[in-house]
């Protein structure tokens, strides 16, 4: 590990005026469980932590009939004890409860679970984003298995690790960040980007901001559900998953939001599935259509062509899970 400093402010605009303009010289650190270890292997290499643990502002948690606001850094924990999130967001809580670890839900915080950095071994090793070697990708004739199926024409070939965003983004919440600038408001898909090029990240966050807050709208009748393929029950993260929100007339899907996680670069929105469920009651046929609508434009690598399989399977068990399940 390389020698960094470390600043502990005690408000988000001091926080702000600690971050560099660039990436690389500066990186925020919320919970620590995912920046700490990339630190240690390399992966990035700042010259000075900027905590948020002493502003108390961004770990609160507030609901109301409208929306659930969740500071950045409440952690998992929080999340998942609170009453109101209990009672009326229970496919947000399943998403959480499918993050295993009991030390990362007592240390990891939902603003860090949103923008936790690739697993890509490439990444992890010190070849960037992009996995360039000599200016060539080492993905497309190397170790693919876990990489992407979807949004991978190249040269980012990765997949989004976050559990949460697909449910989030499929009940269409925003996040609120902060910069020299003041505040944005955005919606949390809009977060998400593929990099096409050295030193781009995969989110549209600015290297001097923070993000503050996610602002959920409350799901009122429709359904929702998350469906994680895994190796394994205990701490893994996802070959394949899918979120769903269905609001219905009657027996009837009237709207579908159909998001896709660990297939691609970015959380994926397929208006495909959506588009395969609406007008239609749910059923066991029409929940497969949707999940072969969902994998319809997949190009997979030489070592990942399982995961479309998998990714028909979370489309449709996540679909009839909503419908039995109740709301989101």
């Amino acid at each position: 590990m390389e020698r960094f400093e470390y600043a502990s402010p005690t408000s988000t605009k001091e926080a702000v005026s600690l971050l560099a303009g660039e990436w690389g010289e500066t990186e925020v650190l919320a919970g620590g469980t995912d920046l700490i270890s990339c630190v240690k292997d390399g992966a990035v290499r700042p010259k000075r932590l900027v905590s948020l643990k002493h502003i108390s502002d961004l770990g609160r948690i507030k609901a109301s009939a409208k929306e659930l606001r969740i500071g950045a850094t409440a952690t998992l924990r929080e999340l998942m004890a609170h009453d109101l999130v209990k009672q009326h967001y229970p496919a947000l809580l399943q998403s959480a409860d499918y993050v295993r670890s009991e030390q990362l839900r007592n240390m990891g915080t939902v603003g860090g679970e949103l923008l936790q950095r690739p697993r890509c071994w490439y990444f992890r090793l010190g070849y960037g984003l992009l996995a360039q070697h000599d200016g060539k990708s080492l993905v497309p004739d190397g170790d693919n298995r876990y990489h992407a199926i979807l949004g991978n024409a190249g040269p980012a070939y990765f997949v989004s690790p976050s559990m949460m965003a697909p449910i989030l983004i499929a009940m269409k919440a925003r996040v609120m960040l902060e910069g020299p600038a003041g505040e944005r408001e955005i919606p949390l898909e809009k977060l998400y980007a593929t990099p096409t090029r050295p030193g781009e990240r995969e989110h549209t966050l600015h290297p001097n901001e923070i993000l503050t807050e996610i602002l959920v709208p409350s799901p009122g009748s429709a359904r929702g559900a998350v469906y994680e393929v895994r190796q394994k029950e205990a701490m893994d993260w996802p070959l394949a998953a899918a979120a769903v929100v269905l609001r219905m007339n009657g027996d009837t899907v009237s709207h579908a939001r159909v998001v896709l996680g660990h297939v691609a670069p970015v959380p994926w929105l397929s208006p495909e599935a959506g588009q395969a469920l609406e007008g239609k009651s749910v059923n066991e046929e029409t929940a497969m259509a949707a999940g072969e609508a969902a994998v319809s434009k997949a190009t997979p690598l030489s070592m990942n062509s399982y995961k479309v399989q998998l990714t028909r399977v979370a489309v449709k068990r996540a679909i009839l899970q909503a419908v039995q399940g109740g709301a989101a």
